[in-house]
């Protein structure tokens, strides 16, 4: 192995005992503070902290440096559970040359926080963090002139150890950061061309550092969104009905009123809520409400959905990857001598947070304070300024965690309908959505639906592929007011916008080097429901395709399907991860499915899947491999193993990526296996975990994950690639495991035995 390239490995046999004993290993670790004081009880209103720079070029914005040294590093970034608290700080530690423990990380307060843009796209650590370390290294560099002066010695001879300025020839000479801040404060902007830390310079980055918020977890001494309580603040649920786009046409409210606690019926267009003293009163109200809705603005026939899907009103068309003119492409095609074609789709899937969303709002002073698990809180400012009638100067959003989201859930919708709640009554008050709300009205990602075909030549070898892609338009332009499709918004009578969702065209492209290539992007105007980002967003749905149909090409071409891809790839990187996920699951060469098959007695048949792919064709790569057992029987397939290796550049926390890598290849067995939305002619009939169900613990996979390490190379994120690596590696064990074919997601039971020729079981 070349000198750089280190390999971390770590395994994943997941049971709620060993994650525990993982978790608890941080157990004394710093908890790193919010932009409050301690968690908020009802007896005690936490302490914001009073609003200050937040200009994306000024130093101070993200770096404040108390006089005991303890420092306060400021960033828009959100961590959504996936340890980025922990990791910026790091970052932030080693460009300042302070201890760990001295950092504090306040995240995604719009009043004391830069916009970095939301927390997503798998750009946290390579986007956001290098903005902070940007600001950091230039406030490192600010205080060793300041020291220079200070000590008279030039920034040459002088060496700073957690957070003290040193003469090199006499550490006796030395002063503290504290010191030198308390001359002036760092208002100074950003240097854009600062020199920041070498990999060989790393102290803290590198290292698996414990994650500063689990010891508060485990003690359920963690302030959670759904936690949150401010003195005297009221309870609202809001009313909404089953069938998509009802209009409201009245209310009776006379029982509700006999309901102990409650206080008030608000109504604003469609826009209906209940006010209570307490969340199990807003409950009983809720319900005693008697509501007239009608109807509905209806759904297309869930049976035929991809169809219609492909039917709908195309905005835009556009040549995604082109090798050659497209026309040549579709020639070679049509001319070559052995012509392979498939269709995938992929389902309309929902989030399901285990935690249905929450907010607290509270108008005071003419300033709208919303507590939130936004991962877009500088945006959602924008978005809720016209529901709530504030201007967004006068609106705070502040972050605290919610219960899982990767992806726009309703955590937005229940601040704008705290938000609209409290402009509307002048009550302090806390929103929080029931489980149906969740799993039916939150938003949905789009259909996918894809056609394949491709030419190869009389030894198999690919002499053209063509793609075509249907897929939701991209409604995000600039994240103007209302950009994202709240429903407190269009329920109040304000413009509706299209689908929130972006870039879903990423991984169409494919990442092998074949002589001529066309992939085609049809871009659907409306989505069937409220579209926006769920984990892996449009890059999930293109790799499923993208890697099934790869392995159908290797099969045609009597080609082991991972000497296939390594045919066609060209680049170290992407070779040095599909080789270590082949060595890690002792991958055995053949071709077609597997032999053992054939010869079992049993109804369990066990094959094995491959996937690669590289994030956007830009960023991180990730190779997959999948260990399937089927049941022949019942069409149950049970993954049992998947082996993956991770190159996301230079590491910044072993532990914590791994930790991701993990949780993307566990979610996305559920979403293979199991997970899609069921509507019929009105509504959504997917409304809790019997209707939406997901994979419980006793179907978790083991789990081995084998890290590239590249220091010095830029850092990438861990969140969302491997998600994308997983539905395939699945289909192409099954495939192994049976010789059957799944194009559809998810792989339920009745596709597997529909596939296999046979009837569903009773």
């Amino acid at each position: 192995m070349k000198k750089g390239h280190r390999m971390n490995t770590t395994a994943l046999n997941t049971s709620r005992r060993q994650f525990i004993t993982r978790a608890a290993a941080g157990s004394g670790a710093l908890v790193v503070g919010f932009s409050f004081a301690a968690p908020a009880t009802a007896a005690s209103a936490p302490t914001l902290a009073p609003p200050k720079a937040v200009a994306k070029d000024l130093v101070e914005s993200f770096v404040a440096i108390g006089r005991d040294g303890h420092v306060t590093v400021h960033v828009g970034k959100v961590d959504l559970g996936t340890g980025t608290r922990t990791a910026l700080a790091q970052m932030a530690a080693d460009e300042l040359d302070v201890a760990f423990e001295r950092v504090t990380m306040v995240m995604g307060d719009t009043g004391t926080t830069p916009d970095q843009w939301m927390t997503g796209a798998n750009l946290t650590i390579a986007q956001g963090g290098t903005e902070m370390r940007r600001a950091c290294a230039t406030a490192r560099a600010a205080l060793l002139e300041r020291a220079s002066a200070r000590l008279g010695l030039p920034v040459a001879d002088l060496v700073v150890v957690n957070g003290t300025v040193y003469a090199k020839a006499d550490p006796a000479r030395q002063v503290g950061y504290s010191a030198l801040v308390a001359e002036a404060p760092l208002a100074l902007k950003v240097d854009p061309k600062v020199v920041m830390k070498r990999a060989s310079e790393y102290q803290v980055v590198g290292q698996s550092v414990p994650r500063v918020d689990i010891p508060a977890r485990l003690k359920g001494e963690f302030t959670y969104m759904q936690d949150f309580r401010l003195p005297g603040m009221l309870h609202a649920r809001v009313i909404r009905p089953a069938a998509l786009g009802a209009p409201l046409q009245g209310f009776d409210d006379s029982e509700a009123k006999h309901v102990s606690g409650f206080l008030q019926t608000v109504r604003k267009g469609d826009f209906l809520a209940v006010l209570a003293k307490t969340e199990w009163g807003a409950i009983k109200a809720m319900r005693a409400m008697k509501v007239n809705w009608g109807p509905g603005t209806g759904l297309p026939e869930q049976a035929s959905a991809f169809d219609h899907w492909r039917t709908r009103k195309v905005a835009k068309t556009e040549i995604t990857q082109k090798v050659g003119e497209p026309e040549a492409v579709l020639a070679a095609v049509a001319a070559a001598p052995r012509r392979v074609k498939a269709r995938y789709d992929f389902a309309v899937q929902t989030h399901a947070s285990l935690g249905p969303s929450c907010a607290v709002a509270q108008l005071k002073d003419g300033q709208l304070t919303v507590w939130t698990a936004s991962q877009a809180t500088h945006s959602l400012v924008d978005e809720i300024a016209p529901i709530a009638s504030v201007p967004k100067e006068r609106i705070r959003c502040v972050y605290l965690d919610g219960a899982g989201c990767y992806g726009r859930n309703g955590h937005e919708d229940a601040a704008a309908d705290a938000a609209l709640i409290t402009t509307l009554t002048g009550h302090t008050v806390r929103v929080q959505w029931m489980r149906d709300d969740e799993t039916a009205r939150a938003p949905k990602s789009p259909p996918r639906s894809m056609d394949f075909e491709a030419g190869l030549d009389e030894q198999g070898n690919v002499l053209a592929w063509n793609s075509d892609f249907w897929i939701a338009l991209n409604h995000i332009v600039a994240f103007k007011p209302l950009d994202f499709p709240l429903l407190s918004a269009t329920e109040t009578g304000l413009p509706k916008p299209g689908n929130w969702v972006g870039f879903l065209f990423q991984n169409a492209g494919i990442p092998y080097q074949l002589p001529a290539v066309r992939v085609h992007t049809r871009h659907v105007e409306q989505a069937f429901f409220r579209s926006a980002h769920l984990r892996s967003p449009g890059r999930i749905e293109n790799s499923f395709a993208n890697e099934s149909f790869i392995d159908e090409l290797a099969y045609a071409a009597k080609a082991d399907p991972a000497e296939y891809r390594r045919r066609y790839l060209k680049d170290p990187r992407a070779l040095a991860v599909l080789d270590k996920a082949l060595q890690r699951a002792k991958w055995q060469s053949r071709v077609g499915p597997n032999p053992a098959s054939a010869q079992a007695a049993g109804d369990v048949l066990r094959g094995r899947g491959v996937s690669y792919l590289r994030y956007n064709n830009t960023i991180t790569y990730v190779a997959a491999v999948a260990e399937v057992a089927v049941n022949r029987k019942t069409g149950e397939i049970r993954v049992e193993r998947v082996c993956v290796a991770h190159d996301c550049g230079q590491i910044i926390n072993p532990d914590g990526t791994a930790n991701q890598v993990e949780g993307g290849v566990i979610q996305t067995v559920s979403r293979t296996l199991m997970e899609q939305v069921r509507w019929d002619s009105q509504q959504v009939l997917s409304t809790d975990w019997a209707t939406y169900p997901i994979l419980r613990h006793d179907q978790v996979p083991r789990v081995e994950v084998d890290l590239i390490d590249r220091p010095g190379e830029p850092s990438w994120g861990a969140g969302e690639p491997t998600a994308c690596a997983i539905p395939a590696a699945i289909g192409n064990a099954v495939f192994d495991a049976t010789g059957a074919r799944l194009r559809a997601v998810p792989f339920t039971p009745q596709q597997v035995l529909a596939a296999l020729g046979r009837p569903a079981a009773a």
